[in-house]
């Protein structure tokens, strides 16, 4: 039997990644899009040459490798370029996470999928977990994470989905107040919860 496939989203700096760290503590295969869309793009593969393509060798640092915010500086700026290179990666990226999906030994895996409800090419997922938190806690924690200021972390909000929106598609939703305690103690039940659903599809087969 196939592990069930849990899609983990949330905002820009709403905690997705420590998130998913615990979840890999408790032997959760975690399949990370960011981590694969970053493989995807290494010197030499397909992608990055139609990228060069897209955008011309601007995008590239001495050592041949992408600049990724050279890239995020261009798309911001160019709605349609926006698109195509996401026609490159998207589909790359959603083929592989199911791959990596398939191989998964365990009752569930978590898909980290920062883009789920703006990407054009959705990976299939049993269940969607949203990590919440309001947006005063976004500006504060990417502003220390990532060191942007409030104008460039406006944009990439403006960007993705709305707080709302995502909650809408949740199946499972963990609010992070940045109490640790706390939120570890949410996905410890949610962990019980996920393997339970399992051995109940699979007792259903």
């Amino acid at each position: 039997m196939s592990a069930l496939r849990i899609g983990l989203t949330g905002g820009i700096g709403s905690g997705k990644t420590t998130a998913s760290d615990y979840f890999a503590t408790l032997g959760v295969p975690i399949i990370d899009t960011d981590i694969l869309a970053r493989e995807l793009v290494e010197p030499g593969l397909p992608a990055l040459q139609e990228i060069i393509n897209l955008f011309g060798e601007q995008v590239l640092g001495t050592d041949g490798s992408l600049q990724r915010d050279a890239v995020r500086d261009l798309v911001f700026s160019d709605p349609a370029k926006r698109i195509q290179l996401e026609d490159i990666l998207h589909p790359r990226i959603r083929d592989r996470a199911l791959e990596l999906a398939e191989q998964a030994k365990t009752a569930y895996c978590i898909i980290v999928i920062p883009l789920l409800l703006e990407t054009r090419y959705p990976v299939e997922l049993n269940r969607i977990l949203v990590i919440d938190t309001i947006e005063d806690n976004q500006y504060q924690w990417v502003a220390e994470r990532d060191g942007l200021n409030n104008e460039q972390i406006e944009a990439v909000l403006a960007s993705q989905a709305s707080r709302e929106e995502r909650l809408v598609v949740a199946d499972d939703v963990v609010i992070n107040d940045g109490n640790m305690e706390h939120f570890y103690r949410e996905l410890d039940k949610l962990h019980v919860a996920y393997l339970e659903l399992a051995s109940q599809v699979e007792a259903r087969i």
